[in-house]
């Protein structure tokens, strides 16, 4: 049996609750990066990260969500920091863990994402996120 969002919650007091991306397809498709061990990092533009409501910080837990908004996995965040987009390097990309893992895949997909966010450029700053999966709560990102 799955554990609800509410039970989660008791095991992990205080830990945030979302899910990756801007959309359904994404959201299923990022978990399930997490879910098998292939996604270990997340990027955000600095100013996302500065009005987002939910708290990261190393050592803070993350409860992701599917498309459904269901908790699909729990993650623990390792490490944050600050990188231009420019300056990503193809290791860091890989750590994202989407598509053929290259630089090139990342800033295509990551140059998309931050225009439909309305703050892309270059230059712009991000906030590169590192995390451990602690538990998987559902084995696959479309499961209910």
């Amino acid at each position: 049996m799955t554990q609800s969002v509410d039970e989660l919650l008791q095991q992990y007091p205080g830990a945030s609750v979302w899910a990756f991306g801007d959309n359904a397809a994404l959201a299923d498709e990022l978990a399930t990066l997490v879910i098998q061990g292939k996604k270990t990092a997340t990027t955000s533009s600095l100013a996302s990260f500065q009005h987002a409501s939910c708290p990261a910080l190393p050592g803070s837990y993350h409860i992701v969500l599917n498309s459904r908004q269901l908790p699909v996995c729990v993650i623990r965040l390792h490490s944050l920091g600050l990188i231009r987009f420019c300056d990503v390097s193809e290791a860091l990309a890989a750590m994202e863990g989407e598509g053929d893992l290259s630089l090139d895949t990342w800033r295509q997909h990551h140059r998309a994402f931050f225009s439909r966010e309305g703050h892309w450029s270059e230059e712009m700053e991000l906030v590169f996120q590192t995390f451990r999966l602690v538990s998987v709560i559902r084995a696959s990102a479309h499961q209910d």
